[in-house]
């Protein structure tokens, strides 16, 4: 791979999951930038939020995701929030190609709901929630290089499927051997 391709979206849509199957295919490396977040703070994402507040895990963020992107061309599977910064867009435009795992609510809703590792969520009214989110952050990842729609029914290897043949007929320099 020449560039890095970094997989955004809404929690719930898929990032990690197809993001493994990916980086499985090509034989490349995964960087999960909430993982990396974890095990640098040795705690869980609630954990930092409470402790400290969404604005320093998205300064984390920010800063995990720079660290990754300055290395060897793999998978990057970032937060949900990660992309709404325009800095991290930039960061991201000049290592890899952006791709929106575009999910329907009905879809993220079903994954999310019953996770309580969720920070944003918990809310009184969490599909309340999610559905702002979700209509706050589409016009921003509707900026992406690529964008993915994901079906309900879709597996991961399905997802993985669509995500390679778009970024075939669209990029296909960044699957090109370095």
């Amino acid at each position: 791979m020449k560039r890095s391709i970094v997989l955004i979206g809404m929690m719930g849509a898929g990032k990690s999951a197809v993001g493994a199957e990916l980086a499985r295919r090509l034989g490349v490396s995964l960087r999960d930038t909430d993982a990396e977040i974890v095990r640098a703070a040795a705690m869980t994402i609630p954990e930092i939020f409470a402790r400290d507040g969404e604005a320093f895990f998205r300064a984390r963020e920010s800063e995990v995701l720079a660290r990754v992107l300055r290395g060897k061309p793999g998978i990057v599977s970032t937060g949900g929030g990660a992309w709404m910064r325009p800095e991290n867009r930039t960061l991201i435009a000049g290592a890899g190609v952006s791709v929106w795992l575009d999910c329907k609510l009905s879809t993220l809703w079903r994954r999310v709901k019953q996770k309580p590792t969720r920070p944003l969520l918990q809310t009184p009214d969490p599909r309340g929630t999610l559905e702002r989110l979700m209509a706050e952050r589409a016009p921003a990842y509707a900026l992406a290089d690529i964008t993915v729609a994901v079906q309900d029914s879709d597996s991961v290897e399905a997802t993985a499927t669509r995500v390679l043949d778009a970024i075939r007929a669209r990029r296909p320099d960044i699957l090109e051997p370095a």
